[in-house]
């Protein structure tokens, strides 16, 4: 981070936090929270982020001027410019097409929709197995990745049609699906996360075993390349290195999985961490471990150029002491 002018960002659900993290601008890391509920999907944007939390999704934008540091001390500052009123339909995930058209995956609905004005979302694609446009999460659709501007691959964590069933299937029941042709290229997963385009593969997390790799085009089998000791999820990629949340395995959803056995097998004690994976050796290059209240990781997304980012949130004074003006064409 320190070497690349990096930080990271991170969302807890369960808490209901946004942690930054950087490499600091006075010779330590510096850390920035905020409290905003049901944090979850993250997407970078040229000049900030998106963010979807309980029934909204949040827009944040740097602020400052080039060179300009709050307090002499943060360089990025990121205020919230507006929200899209959702309802809580349950967004795991998000994109950007080239046009600039938000679509997310609305996992209550089971469905990959797209966000505007015109109603709470607006559904492109579904599942064939999935018969209508329901608020019932039946096979917890909970991430997509696009190949330009097409829906390209989606998880979903069972192939059920009936309200709550994939939490039977949690085991082994998981599928990715390719969202053209919607077959299955690759199934038999335990709860699979975040499928992800990256230099020429189809990247995913199988949360429920701890695994992290890629899908063989030719047999359309999961390649393993690295293990992490604990709950997956979240996945972004910088040059040679994949980033990913690792979760603890305590609550009902997260209990009794196949990473229960491999955690034992392995002798390892779960971990609430950030990991960056070497691509060119499959091996953990770096972590960064998460203690005391944070147990559990969503999302992550890569601020670059950026070393002591903050943010504003939306529960205290902050949001109505900062003003910072746009152009200013009063006296054209």
């Amino acid at each position: 981070m320190d070497d690349n002018d990096l930080s990271l960002v991170f969302t807890t659900y369960t808490l209901g936090k946004v942690v930054m993290i950087g490499p600091g601008n006075q010779g330590s890391l510096s850390a920035c929270e905020r409290n905003l509920g049901r944090a979850m999907a993250l997407i970078p944007t040229p000049n900030g982020f998106y963010l979807s939390t309980l029934y909204q999704i949040w827009r944040f934008e740097h602020s400052l001027d080039p060179g300009v540091r709050i307090e002499n001390v943060w360089d990025r500052f990121y205020m919230p410019r507006s929200s899209s009123v959702t309802g809580n339909v349950d967004i795991h995930d998000m994109h950007f097409t080239t046009q600039e058209e938000l679509l997310v995956a609305v996992t209550q609905y089971n469905c990959i929709a797209s966000v505007d004005d015109r109603g709470s979302f607006n559904p492109l694609w579904r599942p064939s197995f999935i018969d209508g446009i329901f608020p019932e999460d039946r096979c917890h659709l909970n991430g997509f990745c696009l190949d330009g501007d097409d829906i390209a691959y989606v998880s979903v964590v069972s192939n059920s049609n009936k309200n709550s069933e994939w939490y039977k299937d949690r085991a082994d029941g998981g599928s990715i699906i390719d969202a053209k042709s919607r077959e299955i290229v690759c199934q038999g997963l335990s709860m699979p996360h975040t499928p992800r385009l990256y230099d020429g593969k189809l990247w995913f997390v199988e949360a429920g075993r701890g695994w992290f790799g890629y899908i063989d085009p030719q047999s359309g089998k999961f390649e393993h390349v690295c293990w992490c000791p604990g709950f997956l999820r979240g996945l972004r990629f910088f040059g040679k290195y994949a980033l990913l949340g690792t979760s603890l395995p305590r609550n009902e959803v997260f209990a009794g999985l196949p990473l229960d056995d491999m955690l034992k097998e392995r002798n390892a004690e779960p971990e609430c961490a950030i990991f960056g994976i070497d691509l060119e050796t499959g091996e953990i290059a770096f972590k960064i471990g998460i203690t005391g209240s944070v147990t559990e990781i969503y999302d992550l997304i890569v601020l670059e150029s950026t070393r002591q980012p903050m943010m504003i949130g939306i529960e205290n004074e902050e949001i109505m002491k900062f003003v910072f003006l746009g152009p200013d064409t009063s006296g054209d």
